[in-house]
């Protein structure tokens, strides 16, 4: 279990506290799930420098390539890390009549589908911005273009950094594993986005 203190900020040996107030947004009032993501870029750096500007998305970790892990937002806050979420009963083929009828005119409007979905309650929809935490892994696309590149290995002591975190997450905010998701499966993202992330 991690020790918070008052600003949201965790008190542990392995985790740098390096707070970018540019990403975090209104206050984080519940802890449903975890997103799991990978930066689309090469280093910890570049993700930093993109997070010192105003109105920044970013998630509240960063799993660096030395396996390094910096906590980047409060977790007490909000932050953009999730975008528009799917539709859950649409993606596990469960929805009664009655929502597939109010969802139906929205398939292919994203915003429009996740401002209906953000109105259910958990777990009747995924995790968003408003009640998830974000994990980032330093990795990019290493081939292909758009919705089909080929994000790059998750490595060994990335991986090993992110089971511990997770572990941690889900344990101090009473989060189940069934909670942890890779950002493709709640998102309209790059499908190998955190692909061979393991926790």
């Amino acid at each position: 279990m991690l020790y918070i203190d008052e600003k949201g900020y965790v008190d542990a040996e392995r985790i740098v506290v390096k707070i970018f107030n540019t990403i975090e947004r209104g206050k984080l009032r519940k802890v449903n799930g975890i997103i799991v993501h990978q930066t689309g870029g090469p280093s910890a750096e570049s993700a930093f420098n993109n997070y010192k500007n105003k109105g920044a998305n970013g998630a509240h970790f960063l799993i660096a390539k030395d396996g390094a892990i910096y906590q980047t937002a409060s977790l007490y806050k909000v932050a953009n890390h999730v975008g528009n979420i799917r539709s859950r009963c649409l993606m596990e083929m469960r929805c009664s009549p009655v929502e597939l009828a109010k969802i139906k005119p929205f398939l292919n409007q994203y915003k429009q589908l996740s401002r209906i979905e953000q109105k259910k309650t958990y777990p009747e929809r995924y995790p968003a911005n408003f009640d998830s935490i974000g994990i980032e892994i330093v990795g990019k696309p290493e081939s292909g273009e758009g919705e089909n590149a080929i994000y790059e290995k998750v490595n060994d002591a990335q991986n090993s950094s992110l089971k511990w975190l997770v572990n941690q997450l889900s344990d101090t905010f009473n989060v189940s594993m069934a909670d942890v998701f890779r950002h493709p499966e709640v998102s309209y993202k790059v499908k190998t986005e955190a692909g061979t992330a393991k926790w």
